[in-house]
């Protein structure tokens, strides 16, 4: 298995990263001139109070895209330059991705609260098994 592998993953939630970017501010450029809202409005706590959940959503979503993702892109460094990505490595890291894929999907449209908890439960689960094999082998068990 080439090293390389691991960064398949790691580019796909980088790119989901700038989806959800994009999409936030999308949202947002739409929802303060589609409403002319004023300097006022745009201060934090005025424009969290104005903005429905279409358009704030995507705002805390790109939130969580800054917390276990993280850990994730520093694992994947890790195992790449010890140089033990194998295919356990890679498999888990695109469950970690394609399941940060859906739970974005699913907070950015849907949101309905309970599918995006295990949607985000079985990617960091992915993301501690990742953890959890490295870390055991680092301390050689």
């Amino acid at each position: 298995m080439p090293q390389t592998a691991i960064f398949g993953p790691v580019f796909a939630t980088i790119f989901l990263t700038f989806v959800v970017w994009t999409t936030m501010y999308v949202r947002r450029i739409r929802f303060i001139t589609g409403n002319q809202l004023s300097p006022a409005d745009l201060m934090p706590i005025a424009f969290a109070q104005l903005s429905p959940p279409a358009v704030s959503n995507p705002s805390d979503n790109l939130k969580n895209l800054f917390e276990m993702p993280v850990i994730f892109y520093a694992l994947a460094l890790y195992l790449f330059v010890t140089s033990q990505v194998d295919g356990t490595y890679v498999a888990a890291a695109w469950i970690f991705a394609a399941f940060r894929v859906l739970h974005s999907a699913m907070h950015c449209t849907w949101n309905v609260v309970m599918v995006r908890f295990y949607l985000y439960l079985l990617s960091t689960l992915a993301l501690w098994f990742i953890a959890a094999r490295a870390a055991l082998r680092y301390l050689g068990a």
